[in-house]
C-alpha cells in the first residue's frame, strides 16, 4: 500500500498534498476545529483534484548520514572560513583577492545549484557566473593566498563530491567517479 494514490475520476490526490493544504487552510483560520480539518481536507482534495500538479523529479536523494556528515564538514567550514576573514579584516592593507573559474564534474543542474549555494554562503568565496553547460563556476576568492585556481578547485572539487554524495541521485555519484 506503499505510495498509494486515490484516483476519482481517474485523477490523482496525493493524499500528502491533501494533508499539507488542510493544514495551510486550519493555520489560516486560525482554529482547529473539526469544522476546520474537515474543510481544508474537502478543499484540500477538490484543489488537488481539479489543479493536478506535474510529476517533477528535483533529482535531489537524501543519505541521511552522508548528509549528517555533510553538515557537519560544512558548519566547520563556515566557522574556519570566517576566521580567516575576520583576520585579514583585523590586518592593515587589502586582502589578497581573485577571481578564478574552476570545472565541476557534476552536469546535474540541482547539485549545481546546491554547490552554488554553498560556495556563496561560505565567507570569503561567491559564485560570480554559472556556466552549467560547460561545468564550470566562476568565483570571487577573498582571504586566500597562494595558487586561487588549485585552491579553489581543490575546495570546490571536495564541496561538490560531497554535496552528490549526501544528496545526488546514483547517476549523479556515478559521474564523479
Amino acid at each position: 500500500m506503499k505510495g498509494f494514490v486515490p484516483r476519482p475520476f481517474g485523477r490523482p490526490v496525493p493524499p500528502a498534498l491533501v494533508v499539507w493544504l488542510a493544514l495551510i487552510w486550519v493555520m489560516l483560520w486560525g482554529e482547529v476545529s473539526v469544522g476546520t480539518v474537515l474543510g481544508g481536507l474537502l478543499t484540500g482534495a477538490i484543489t488537488t483534484w481539479l489543479l493536478p500538479l506535474p510529476a517533477l523529479d528535483p533529482g535531489i536523494r537524501i543519505r541521511p548520514l552522508k548528509a549528517v556528515s555533510f553538515l557537519l564538514w560544512f558548519t566547520a567550514d563556515l566557522v574556519n572560513s570566517t576566521a580567516r576573514v575576520v583576520l585579514w579584516v583585523l590586518r592593515t592593507g587589502s586582502p589578497p583577492s581573485g577571481i578564478v573559474r574552476v570545472r565541476l564534474r557534476t552536469s546535474s543542474e540541482s547539485m549545481i545549484m546546491m554547490i552554488m549555494v554553498a560556495v556563496s554562503t561560505v565567507p570569503g568565496s561567491l559564485v560570480l557566473e554559472a556556466h552549467p553547460d560547460r561545468r564550470e563556476l566562476v568565483l570571487h576568492v577573498l582571504g586566500r593566498t597562494g595558487d586561487l585556481t588549485s585552491l579553489a578547485q581543490r575546495d570546490v572539487s571536495g564541496l561538490e563530491s560531497r554535496i552528490v554524495s549526501a544528496f545526488g541521485t546514483r547517476a549523479d555519484r556515478e559521474e564523479l567517479r
